[in-house]
Order: structure tokens, then C-alpha cells, then sequence
């Protein structure tokens, strides 16, 4: 009795197993997926998710600094619209360069050209591209720099040692005419974590909510 009833388990199980088979087989068949896609579309759903909370992530640095905006101000500019003594203060000397071969030896048609070590495009907005000593400031700080504008590091140079920076203008003349070199006080807004990427640099300049300082960038250099 106690065999038939074994067998009779046993036959259930291999039915089970047939009919789940069956299922799958049919499923497939109608829709034309694999089961084993449905976990790649789940991938790509939590790669999606993860992209979205990147640019929260990012936008929030620019909301920050948007909530601190008096509401009173006549005439905005970065310098007068913010109490910067809340942020960390670093004297450097600071210095202007250009993506040409009389700042990186490299000419247009080097395949690296206006490329910097960050992997980042140089560019002059509000968030402009500007290079540093990485032990002093990692890739992907953010410094408001007075008489600059936000500049986050995306490169590093042979002479930049120290509290040396090196602040990129899209031309010699921009160079000496808008900064030469400087001593002062630069503001760490945002301590980078050695990565930087043209997403974030895309979210940062055309944040709405700075649109009224960053039309200030565009204006200076039309």
C-alpha cells in the first residue's frame, strides 16, 4: 500500500513538472519573450531608476544653493546673492588656461584636444571646467570662485601643485583680459568624490532655477 501511494506521489510530481513546462512553453510562444529576459527588462528598469535618482541627486547640489537666493535682490549675481562664509574657505593662487597647445601642448587635431583628465569636454558656462591639484581637490569639486563663477575640477596640470588652480577660458585674450592671475579666497560648495561626468555637468548648467545667473555667462561671451 505504503509503494502504491509513493508512485502515486511520485507520478504527481513528474505531471507537476510537465504542466509547468507546458505553461512556460505556451508563455513564451504568446509573447515572444524569454523568461529569462523578463530579468533583463528588470535590469534596465532598475538602471533607469538609478539614473533618475543621479539627477535628483545632482539637481539637489544646484536647489541647495537656489534656496539661499534673497528674495530682495535688485540686480542677482553669484557673488551678491549668497552668504558664502558658510562654506569652507581656501586661499589659492589662481591662474587662467586655455585648451591650446600654449596651455597643453595640443593642437586641434590631437585627438585628445579640449578632452580633460576627468574624461569631461573643457567648457566656459556657469559650472565651468577648471583644473587643480586632485589631492588637494578631487575630481568633481564644486568652488565658487569671485570674479569666475563655479568652477569644478575636472583636470589636473603638471605645475598645479598645492593650492594652485588653473581656470579655463575658451581664448588667450579671454585669459588676460577677464583674469591673468590671481591670489584670493575660493568657496568649497562641493567636495567631489573623483568622478565627473558630462551628464553632471549638463544638470548643473541648465538647472531652471539658475537660469537668471547663468544667462550672465552666456551674455559675456556672445
Amino acid at each position: 500500500m505504503k509503494k502504491m501511494v509513493k508512485k502515486l506521489y511520485i507520478k504527481r510530481f513528474i505531471m507537476g513538472l510537465l504542466l509547468c513546462g507546458a505553461l512556460l512553453t505556451t508563455f513564451e510562444s504568446i509573447t515572444g519573450r524569454q523568461v529569462s529576459s523578463l530579468s533583463s527588462s528588470e535590469q534596465v528598469s532598475a538602471n533607469s531608476k538609478e539614473e533618475k535618482k543621479n539627477h535628483v541627486r545632482e539637481s539637489r547640489v544646484v536647489n541647495q544653493l537656489n534656496q539661499q537666493i534673497p528674495t530682495d535682490v535688485d540686480e542677482q549675481t553669484l557673488e551678491g546673492s549668497f552668504d558664502w562664509s558658510k562654506y569652507r574657505k581656501v586661499k589659492v593662487t589662481a591662474t587662467g588656461y586655455t585648451a591650446g597647445y600654449e596651455s597643453t601642448g595640443k593642437e586641434p587635431t590631437h585627438p585628445s584636444y579640449g578632452i580633460t583628465y576627468s574624461g569631461v569636454k573643457v567648457q566656459r558656462d556657469m559650472f565651468s571646467t577648471i583644473a587643480a591639484d586632485l589631492t588637494v581637490f578631487p575630481i568633481g569639486t564644486i568652488l565658487f570662485i569671485p570674479g569666475y563663477g563655479y568652477g569644478v575640477v575636472a583636470d589636473k596640470g603638471g605645475a598645479i601643485k598645492g593650492e594652485k588652480l588653473d581656470l579655463y577660458y575658451e581664448t588667450v585674450e579671454d585669459v588676460y583680459a577677464s583674469w591673468g592671475k590671481k591670489l584670493l579666497d575660493v568657496y568649497v560648495v562641493k567636495e567631489g568624490n573623483g568622478t565627473l561626468t558630462e551628464k553632471q555637468m549638463k544638470v548643473w548648467n541648465e538647472d531652471q532655477t539658475m537660469k537668471v545667473f547663468r544667462q550672465q555667462y552666456i551674455d559675456e561671451k556672445s
